[in-house]
């Protein structure tokens, strides 16, 4: 498979091997066709590999199946603490409102200036990815948000916690940017989907998992000693990173150059902190970066499908993750500390079957539609995969979101059993992650040199869609009721399923009209 540099798609084996035939050969014979097929790299399968890798042992493309998953492990792990991070205050609201004297719903709000500083963070860090390389930006990230974490544990006052806790989700947001280009750096076009399902259950099962985990604990701990506890997880992340996570940043544009990277204990320490890529020449400016970032956050194959549908799609999962316990503490369901914690399993359960179905279900949809490309790919028939392709396996997920928001609000409404509120939350669960894969593919293939600027402007509506949620969730449902409430959610989730559509159908002229800036490394 390779590449079309002017639109984004990504043409299937035989056809990359008949384009290599026709340029270097000037016929497409079958006999050409061996020939070039048999000039390159494939995997074990036999499938030509894209993008092909150098000749260099140090092309992160080549590294050992054991090296490449250490680094994909060290991802999983900081991107269960970017929103699990930020969530992990849900189940401890009553008890800081209690200590502060404020309502609940007052003290939820020192989530939000986090949540939407994910956003923003995930924005500004981008140039210094591009510049200094992912390994610091990753190291750094990990280490700044131990420091608030601490810092938010002993705050003495609701102000100075909240302070503490938006710079931590300014800090801890590169884990969900980095993902989508390490991601990019080491595996290859077949291998994307399936990468991309790993990393992305990372961030999504956080803000289910440690909720859970921060609610269990609650029973025989304070607030503030919960909060130890989280920045004990980022010092493990942290060693993590520091053991086993790499650089993945490598310019292929110079027939496998790669700037010395400096060995031993002294080495490492200066590709950790940034020294190595400070003094990397022939990367591009911060400004350049920026400049390219802005372009591409406009362009409307992306900008649909972010702002359009993936931002309203998601805020309700966050919705869900920070008022939960305000609806089920009081009657009729008496929640208590625990048992709200334990009402966090259902939407891990739902994500873990979302990961193993979209494994199989993104694999079988390229599949399908790779050798329908490679079937039409007959004289006269020019036939490619188009990233689109990837989008159909949002329809499932609007139709489970759609059923499981009605679910909730009925439950919720009508004070039914406890089992039809977590069928319907881990519903949603399994529904966001079969969402999110999709919609990060499709983002990847429309950009795949400028891999963390997609991510990027993808993370920056979704926790747009959260920090707006958190802010009228609890009121809309005192004033109208859940069944409304939640019945009106589903509705706006199908609606905005005619972004997905609009994308599927002019998708291909958009990318044709405006295609990916020059690749910056």
């Amino acid at each position: 498979m390779s590449t079309n540099a002017s639109t984004g798609e990504v043409l299937p084996s035989s056809q990359s091997s008949s384009y290599e035939t026709d340029k270097e050969r000037g016929s497409s014979t079958s006999s050409g066709n061996e020939k070039t097929a048999g000039a390159l790299k494939t995997g074990k399968d036999g499938t030509i590999l894209q993008p092909q890798p150098s000749d260099d042992p140090a092309d992160p493309l080549n590294w050992s199946w054991g090296k490449k998953h250490l680094v994909l492990v060290s991802l999983f792990i900081g991107a269960l603490l970017t929103d699990g991070g930020m969530t992990w205050g849900a189940t401890l609201i009553e008890a800081q409102a209690a200590e502060w004297h404020m309502t609940p719903p007052a003290v939820e709000q020192s989530l939000s200036g986090g949540i939407f500083m994910q956003g923003a963070g995930g924005l500004l860090v981008v140039p210094l990815i591009q510049r200094y390389g992912r390994l610091p930006v990753f190291f750094w990230s990990q280490l700044l948000s131990f420091v608030m974490v601490i810092a938010a544990a002993y705050a003495s006052t609701y102000g100075g916690f909240t302070a503490c806790r938006t710079l931590q989700g300014l800090f801890n947001t590169p884990p969900q940017i980095l993902g989508l280009s390490m991601i990019h750096d080491m595996f290859f076009f077949h291998e994307y989907a399936r990468k991309i399902g790993v990393w992305s259950f990372g961030f999504l099962l956080g803000p289910y998992l440690e909720p859970f985990i921060s609610g269990l604990i609650l029973e025989k701990i304070t607030w503030r000693h919960d909060f130890v506890v989280l920045a004990a997880f980022y010092a493990f992340s942290l060693i993590v990173v520091i053991f086993c996570a790499d650089e993945t940043l490598y310019d292929r544009s110079k027939s496998g150059a790669r700037p010395n990277q400096p060995s031993g204990i002294v080495g490492r320490i200066q590709t950790l902190v940034g020294i190595t890529g400070f003094k990397a020449t022939g990367r591009p400016s911060p400004a350049k970066v920026a400049g390219h970032l802005a372009t591409i956050s406009i362009r409307p194959q992306i900008l649909v499908m972010s702002l359009g549908f993936y931002m309203i799609f998601f805020m309700w999962a966050i919705g869900l993750n920070n008022t939960l316990s305000q609806l089920v503490k009081p009657p009729p369901y008496l929640f208590s500390n625990t048992a709200v914690a334990l009402l966090f399993l259902a939407p891990m359960i739902g994500g873990l079957l979302g990961e193993l179905w979209g494994k199989f279900f993104n694999d079988w949809l390229l599949g399908i539609h790779t050798s329908s490309a490679r079937r039409s790919s007959l004289p006269g028939l020019n036939k490619s995969f188009k990233p689109e392709v990837r989008l159909w396996a949002v329809w499932p997920a609007v139709a489970l979101a759609v059923i499981a928001l009605v679910v909730i609000g009925q439950c919720l409404e009508k004070g039914l059993s406890w089992v039809g509120l977590a069928f319907g939350w881990g519903i949603y669960g399994f529904a966001t992650l079969a969402g999110t894969v999709a919609i990060t593919a499709y983002g990847l293939d429309c950009f795949p040199q400028q891999a963390a600027q997609a991510a990027s402007v993808i993370n920056f509506w979704r926790t747009t869609g959260g920090f707006c949620v958190v802010y009228f969730q609890v009121k809309w449902i005192s004033h109208s009721g859940a069944a409304v409430t939640f019945g009106a959610q589903a509705g706006i989730v199908a609606a905005s399923s005619l972004a997905v559509l609009a994308t599927m159908y002019w998708g291909p002229y958009w990318r044709a009209k405006f295609p990916p800036p020059k690749a910056e490394n």
